[in-house]
């Protein structure tokens, strides 16, 4: 077995090392300061002959033994590197030391240096980050636990993030669908998502506002209440928890509020919950937040934070790689493919904008058209437009270092409709009459001069 071979720089370094906890495979050495040699600390002997080539070589290192030296001296640090490298050439070294930086020590093709006390500072700021997190808990309990029925509402058309955090908020508070369902105004449309619930056996109830009234409490994930509409129904005006990484936005009144605009999804979030009150995490619902994560960041690749990287990682290592397979690659519409292909033979790209207009389908085709439309070329921006019973829906892309989907999608549909979203990612909803009293017309042609015309000004309105 490969052994650490652990070098220390007088008592306080071993007691140091000691404190933090040492392993059955580390071999515990120590160069006593002067007046310390009766001083041993637990677990370390004397390296005998102190500081040099035939005390190292009394280790018996092996060829898979690496070595560690905590030191913040300049001069010790320098000679253990140029010792342990005459003695053992191939053999690599970790540095130890919060003083002695990397650039002062000697040339060792296998040398990595760090600190060590800021090793140790790094896991007391997660513990007080998951302590954080265990307040939070305990608040929710306090606030939930006395409540017979807890709606946790998600927006309509749930996506992979706030299906994901629905299901954490449920597993957190120890109940079942009857008496937490996930709720919501609208069903799950988009075929990756319905292939998420289908294999993950989730259920989200659509209802109607009045039906709100069920609920002793509302717990909203990933949403807002001003995001239904600005001036939301009765019951959305005051709820009991909103937990979510969107903007904050006002014209409602919550108990507790938990908003991180910083993180790239609520999953993150819950991941967090999760971990502070030791909740034991099942392969299903591990990758469902693994799902949800992936999906907002783009597989952490926009709007990421170092939490979104870290909770994801602890995610993999529970998750079903089986399962996320069957949800990522969802059966698609024969229908939706000849919308796709007919939209794709019009294609052109304008001063950076690739709009597709698809005519009349199912609204689950238009995102998947805009994710596809982003790839082309020379696009900055990819905009997929279909009708989908009485209103326009527009799915919005962008390379995500140009301006905020989710403003455009705003600054577009004002006035005529709703829409928002993220910074790379965006929605839009015109109802074809309030488009028709505009433009005149819903024709292809109109849509695509309309929109293009609009996205443009949008767009590029303060260059």
């Amino acid at each position: 077995m490969a052994r650490r071979i652990i070098l220390c720089d007088g008592l306080a370094s071993a007691r140091l090392w000691g404190l933090i906890g040492t392993q059955d495979d580390e071999v515990l050495t120590w160069i006593p300061r002067r007046g310390e040699s009766r001083s041993r600390p637990p677990g370390f002997h004397v390296l005998q002959g102190g500081l040099c080539t035939q005390a190292i070589g009394r280790l018996n290192p092996k060829a898979d033994d690496a070595f560690a030296v905590v030191s913040d001296e300049v001069a010790f640090a320098r000679a253990a590197v140029g010792v342990i490298a005459e003695a053992e050439p191939e053999a690599p070294l970790l540095m130890l030391s919060d003083r002695v930086e990397a650039e002062k020590l000697p040339e060792h093709r296998c040398l990595r240096a760090t600190g060590l006390r800021s090793l140790i500072r790094d896991d007391v700021d997660e513990e007080f980050s998951h302590l954080g997190n265990l307040r939070r808990l305990v608040e929710l309990y306090a606030l939930l636990d006395p409540c017979e029925k807890v709606g946790i509402l998600l927006q309509p058309d749930p996506d992979p993030d706030g299906i994901a955090a629905g299901v954490a908020l449920r597993a957190l508070l120890g109940r079942k669908t009857p008496t937490a369902p996930l709720i919501s105004f609208g069903e799950v449309k988009r075929p990756e998502n319905i292939a998420m619930v289908q294999a993950l056996g989730i259920e989200v109830r659509v209802l109607s506002e009045e039906e709100l009234e069920e609920f002793d409490a509302l717990a909203l994930v990933d949403v807002q209440p001003t995001v239904f509409s600005e001036e939301p129904p009765e019951r959305l005006r005051e709820v009991e928890v909103v937990i979510d990484h969107h903007p904050e936005r006002s014209g409602y009144e919550t108990v507790i509020r938990d908003i991180r605009p910083s993180y790239g999804a609520t999953a993150t979030i819950l991941t967090e919950y999760l971990r502070a009150g030791d909740i034991e995490l099942h392969a299903k619902l591990a990758t469902a937040l693994t799902y949800g994560i992936k999906t907002d960041t783009q597989l952490l690749g926009r709007e990421t934070s170092p939490r979104d990287m870290a909770a994801f990682a602890y995610l993999h290592a529970h998750h079903s790689p089986a399962l996320l397979r069957r949800i990522e690659r969802p059966a698609l519409p024969r229908d939706g493919l000849r919308a796709m292909g007919r939209a794709l033979a019009r294609t052109e790209i304008v001063d950076g904008i690739h709009l597709l207009v698809l005519g009349r389908v199912r609204e689950d085709v238009i995102p998947q058209v805009a994710d596809l439309g982003l790839q082309a070329e020379g696009a900055e921006w990819a905009i997929a437009a279909g009708i989908v019973q009485r209103d326009l829906v527009f799915s919005v892309r962008n390379v995500g270092y140009v301006r905020a989907a989710g403003d455009v999608v705003r600054a577009v549909v004002e006035g005529l409709g709703v829409g928002g979203g993220h910074r790379s990612m965006a929605k839009g909803i015109i109802p074809l009459k309030a488009f028709r009293e505009v433009y005149g017309a819903t024709t292809r042609p109109v849509i695509r001069e309309a929109l293009l015309d609009a996205f443009t000004r949008a767009i590029h309105r303060d260059d």
